[in-house]
């Protein structure tokens, strides 16, 4: 068991969600390291064990910052990622910025300390799939990465693998489908529709919503990141997902309906660029290896206690909300 262990991006979305599950399932003294930009959230951290869990400013990026930080952990669980796919598109920068660069710094901090490292990816490094094809991604899948944001998370992915064969770095791979859950910032797709809803507003659809993802409960990607630390093979990459498959669409219906209203009540927008199509995940392998299995196994079970997350938290999502729907409104979203 690890006993310090440093989370990079444990403020934002999954980071927060996993730092949560670290301190309420392990004895971990946890360090987080964030830049806090616009999507990090310091109210998810706070009410946390003050003795167990520091807060450390700084970016990723920033070897003066990792290095000494990664030279006091026992283990690294590297999260801190730009991943919002619109943002890619309209500025890359930050995303070869954090994604590649970001890794680089911490994959060289780990092999001068001899530190553990857990890198958490994406599915979106495969590219996508046809609605028909009867396939999911595996870890033996080539990766086709289609968007800014995929294509540095694919190049992070190759440079962990490099190091761990030409350095020896101990380290392992995940890659995870679509999360949802609490703390989710409200640009993203579950969340928008929520709080579009319980703002008075139709929630937003892109194209015709035949676009496929995978989903998976946060908490249930949390399980799956402490078990790979724990007991993951060094060198192998997991894939993280829930049997969650819906279409854009049905995701949209789902929620309208668990919201008691009508399932086309909502609008259609213009479609992203380059929108990947289908997303469909394998997990056998973190499965069968390590045992691990998830807790929200219904997806609308899932939905329903993020909903009522989100109907109680106003106050933490409101302040963001009118700038992520202006930002959409001028894109025709």
């Amino acid at each position: 068991m690890h006993q310090r262990i440093l989370v990079t991006g444990g403020a934002g979305f999954i980071g927060c969600n996993f730092v949560r599950h670290l301190l309420a399932h392990t004895d971990a003294a946890v360090t987080v390291l964030d830049k806090l930009t616009y999507a990090a959230s310091p109210p998810a951290l706070e009410g946390l064990p003050e003795d167990r869990l520091r807060l450390v400013v700084g970016d990723v990026a920033d070897a003066s910052v990792v290095d000494p930080l990664v030279a006091e952990h026992d283990a690294v669980v590297h999260l801190a990622a730009e991943s919002h796919n619109d943002n890619a598109l309209r500025d890359p920068a930050p995303f070869v910025h954090t994604n590649l660069v970001g890794t680089f710094t911490v994959l060289e901090a780990v092999r001068k300390a001899d530190v553990r490292l857990h890198h958490v990816s994406t599915d979106e490094v495969y590219g996508d799939l046809a609605l028909d094809d009867p396939q999911r991604f595996t870890e033996d899948t080539p990766y086709d990465p289609s968007s800014p944001y995929s294509a540095t998370k694919a190049g992070s992915d190759h440079l962990v693998r490099a190091w761990v064969r030409s350095f020896g770095v101990r380290a392992t791979i995940s890659c995870c489908s679509n999360n949802y859950g609490p703390w989710q910032h409200v640009e993203k797709f579950v969340p928008r529709q929520i709080t579009n809803l319980l703002d008075g507003r139709r929630p937003r659809l892109y194209g015709a919503g035949d676009n496929i993802r995978d989903w998976i409960h946060v908490d249930d990607h949390s399980s799956a990141l402490l078990t790979i630390l724990e007991r993951g093979r060094i060198g192998e990459t997991y894939l993280v997902g829930a049997d969650g498959e819906r279409s854009n669409l049905e995701m949209v219906q789902l929620i309208l309906r668990l919201m008691g209203r009508d399932p086309d009540d909502f609008d259609h927008v213009a479609d992203r660029a380059g929108h990947d199509v289908r997303y469909a995940i394998e997990t056998g392998h973190l499965r069968n290896a390590l045992g691990w299995l998830p807790t929200y196994g219904d997806l609308e079970a899932g939905l329903a206690q993020t909903i009522a997350w989100y109907t109680d938290h106003e106050d933490w999502w409101r302040p963001h909300k009118a700038a992520t729907e202006a930002a959409y409104a001028a894109k025709g979203q």
